[in-house]
């Protein structure tokens, strides 16, 4: 098993653990609630990681640089083609809002999701601009 697939397949792992978990803006704690970062630095910190998350941010954000730092800092690398097992992708599901979702295979993802109130899976749909792909090594 390669090392790439193996730290995907941990990430989706750690993710599921946290499936049902409530949604809460800028939660970190699983105990108390997620938003979608704070879906990915747990996962992160499960598999032993010290991720590096933007202080603030609100439900509308103009600028993307807090979110290519954290991604960078916490051991993601762009990637371009097919989405794979542990992927990061960043949507923008509206104007000025950004969404992290953690691929579980090229068609289905863990996320936190607003409107549900709690940590799903789901199908990943596609009509959303993406705006970020990254794998972690």
């Amino acid at each position: 098993m390669s090392e790439e697939f193996s730290l995907g397949a941990s990430l989706v792992k750690a993710a599921s653990e946290f499936i049902g978990t409530r949604f809460r803006l800028h939660g970190r704690d699983p105990a108390t609630g997620l938003d979608c970062v704070g879906l990915v630095r747990a996962s992160l910190q499960s598999l032993g990681r010290v991720p590096h998350v933007p202080d603030r941010y609100g439900l509308r954000n103009t600028g993307h640089a807090c979110w290519f730092d954290f991604a960078y800092r916490s051991g993601f690398v762009d990637v371009a083609g097919g989405i794979s097992a542990g992927d990061v992708l960043m949507f923008q599901p509206g104007p000025a809002q950004q969404h992290l979702i953690i691929a579980e295979c090229n068609s289905v993802a863990i996320h936190a999701h607003a409107g549900l109130r709690r940590v799903v899976r789901q199908p990943i749909t596609m009509p959303q601009t993406l705006l970020a792909h990254w794998r972690l090594t």
